[in-house]
């Protein structure tokens, strides 16, 4: 047997996702619980439970698997917690403000008192030095090496463990910054160095030097975290490829992500709308990845993913374009309480891992959607899990007992004000992704994703006025499965500014071709065989006197961009922009601001899924069970008996046009009346709301 695996680290689980691919392409799905602090451990956890399952010794289970993808969040939680590495800026003379200043962004209208944030390097640790190249790459004073120098010898006596450098118009010409790196080199050898201009080709000088200093400052983060992997893989007999989840939907080599950590930042959440690509051909598709802290959140506009050059990482850019993924604190963890107003909230504070919510007996007494989802019958405490995690109802009660006695209303009204509190902080969520980008939710295909959202979405999905959506088999682990079937992807870019009126297309085309090679030779760093490359072409765009660019795609003609071409590229402009904006100036100036090449390895036996079918099912559903649920409808809810199915004794084609409980190990399913759901040919659940 050979296998191929994909781990994706959670906040309170850690999924495993193991596909047969020598065995009709079955997949199967393991959880076991997130070890803060020490990932490593429920990584190699996880491929116990999986070896467990096959029946198994775990070292000869561990010598099948050829592939293992990994998505993790130790960079994104690492930036979210400022829990980095020290690190030192080297920037020109008269620029030392540049993280301070940031963009200038516009605030809210309402916004009149707000504290200035930090700058993500502080001041004691940035340094400046004497040079400057122009905008068009001449150098109008000679790099002072000696300032060089005595910033080096500072920052060694304030003891950082990396060094960003990003100095102006280091896009045009990367002179100055190659010789600080190699005096850096001279002087202190050991230490991490990144430069703007190869981590973010962007002229944009905030954009790049974050993007820059925030690669520096998680770099000795990821070394040690891979190292770990690595070496517990090692230990256990492990010696297939090991690849991991990037930020940008794909997959990078170890070694690469090392080189440049900060596409390792916000990844496993990007893998999500990868699996949507392959689960739905709709053309416009929400994704909502509901785990145990967070609710993440992204969209399919014309089937294609959305990529954001503006994501946040607290007050700060992250600098580098990726998947357009939103994060909100509304997850099967998020604590709920009530202010001194009286007013309910949930989340964004969660009780994670550990100890997770009250039901879990792991010492947390405060209330959590989970918990309420436990009082209200959604979930049975017997069957978490399918079984292998135990619940206690009992102290679900009295954790959500909290919230009624502060509102004055019963324990199952207070549940349910929290589950209903929780569906409207999603619906916010998904609405500012999809109205901001120009899709409209109503028209919408929603793919669920995460151990949570099945209990969730039918009441979301009547918020939003959505007459369809997609429960997948392995929505437990969405992310890993995304990561099974993903490509190797990777990018590169460069600034070079011109408009449809003066078009250089010599120049247009010779970094075109620049960067095909580069992104060439990617692919063939990573041993991807020339007949599985592809590649993507895109331009960022703006009207004459915009601040900000779009991302709009096109195809490279194999000669160069020619006058015809260059009408077909103003067109697609032009439409995108009304795609997003609502607008089009025909007769308004096009600026070309920068070009970008994507490289795709495509990975053998990554559709093998696709070869695995269920049988047509026969005969009348059968519930296993019944039990009290919850259901709200108008202005009251009551408890309902509800009848109670297993998922795994549908066969394709069986359906269901009544309320009740679909579970399965890893999600549990509620259909409100009206919604209507059949089970696909690859054992998926489609719902349609009537």
């Amino acid at each position: 047997m050979n296998y191929q695996v994909c781990i994706d680290i959670g906040g309170t689980f850690t999924d495993c996702l193991v596909s047969e691919t020598e065995n009709s392409g079955r997949i199967s799905i393991f959880k076991s619980p997130t070890t803060p602090g020490n990932f490593e451990e429920g990584f190699i956890n996880v491929l116990k439970v999986a070896a467990e399952s096959y029946h198994q010794n775990f070292i000869e289970f561990i010598r099948q698997i050829k592939l293992i993808i990994h998505g993790s969040t130790v960079s994104t939680n690492a930036l979210v917690e400022r829990k980095v590495a020290k690190t030192g800026l080297i920037l020109n003379s008269g620029h030392r403000h540049i993280l301070v200043l940031r963009e200038g962004p516009r605030k809210g209208a309402f916004e009149w008192k707000l504290n200035y944030p930090d700058p993500y390097i502080p001041e004691w640790l940035t340094f400046t030095v004497d040079g400057r190249i122009d905008a068009r790459g001449n150098e109008l004073v000679n790099l002072n090496e000696t300032d060089v120098r005595n910033a080096i010898f500072s920052l060694q006596r304030r003891r950082v463990e990396s060094i960003a450098v990003g100095l102006l118009w280091s896009v045009v010409n990367p002179k100055h910054e190659l010789r600080v790196r190699e005096i850096i080199n001279e002087e202190w050898p050991d230490i991490n160095v990144t430069l703007s201009h190869e981590i973010n080709p962007l002229p944009s000088e905030y954009k790049r030097i974050i993007a820059a200093t925030i690669d520096a400052s998680i770099n000795p983060i990821i070394s040690r975290y891979i190292a770990k992997i690595v070496s517990k893989l090692k230990e256990v007999g492990f010696q297939g490829d090991l690849l991991m989840a990037n930020c940008v939907g794909g997959m990078m080599p170890t070694q690469e992500m090392i080189r440049r950590p900060i596409y390792s930042v916000m990844s496993g959440p990007t893998l999500a709308p990868m699996a949507a690509l392959s689960l739905t051909n709709e053309p416009d598709v929400i994704v909502g990845d509901m785990g145990g802290t967070t609710f993440d959140v992204s969209a399919l506009r014309d089937h294609q993913l959305i990529v954001t050059p503006d994501s946040k990482i607290h007050d700060d850019s992250l600098g580098i374009p990726k998947v357009d993924v939103r994060s909100i604190g509304a997850g099967g963890g998020s604590l709920a309480s009530v202010d001194d107003g009286g007013l309910l909230i949930v989340g964004p504070q969660s009780a994670g891992a550990v100890p997770g919510p009250a039901c879990f007996d792991k010492g947390n007494e405060e209330p959590t959607v989970t918990d309420a989802n436990v009082v209200l019958g959604l979930i049975d405490p017997d069957y978490f899990l399918g079984g292998q995690f135990k619940l206690r109802k009992e102290l679900a009660e009295q954790a959500i007992k909290k919230i009624a006695d502060r509102l004055n209303i019963s324990t199952i009204e207070a549940a349910y004000a929290i589950y209903t509190t929780s569906n409207h902080n999603m619906v916010a969520a998904i609405e500012d992704i999809t109205i901001r980008e120009g899709i409209n939710p109503r028209e919408s295909y929603f793919v669920c994703g995460g151990g949570g959202t099945a209990c969730h979405i039918a009441e979301m999905v009547e918020i939003l006025g959505l007459t369809k959506y997609m429960i997948p088999c392995f929505m437990a682990g969405l992310s890993a499965f995304g990561g099974l079937i993903s490509d190797l992807r990777w990018e590169t870019s460069r600034a070079l500014q011109t408009d449809h009126r003066h078009f250089k297309y010599d120049q247009v085309n010779e970094l075109l071709t620049l960067l095909h090679k580069e992104a060439d030779a990617f692919l063939a760093g990573a041993r991807v065989e020339p007949e599985m490359r592809q590649y993507e072409y895109a331009f960022f765009g703006r009207y004459e006197y915009q601040s900000w660019e779009i991302e709009v795609a096109f195809e490279t003609p194999v000669e160069g961009i020619n006058t015809d071409d260059l009408e077909n590229l103003v067109d697609r402009f032009h439409e995108m922009h009304e795609r997003i904006y609502s607008i089009r100036n025909p007769d308004d100036l096009v600026e070309f601001t920068r070009w970008r090449v994507r490289a795709i390895g495509k990975r053998k036996n990554q559709d093998d899924w696709r070869s695995f079918y269920l049988k047509p099912h026969a005969g009348e559903l059968v519930p296993k069970s019944h039990r009290p649920v919850y259901v709200h409808q108008g202005k009251s809810g009551n408890m309902v008996s509800l009848p109670v199915y297993e998922i795994s004794s549908f066969g394709s084609g069986a359906k269901i046009t009544h309320p009740s409980i679909i579970e399965s190990e890893t999600y549990t399913a509620y259909l409100r009346p009206g919604h209507h759901a059949e089970v696909d040919q690859h054992g998926n659940l489609l719902v349609e709301v009537h």
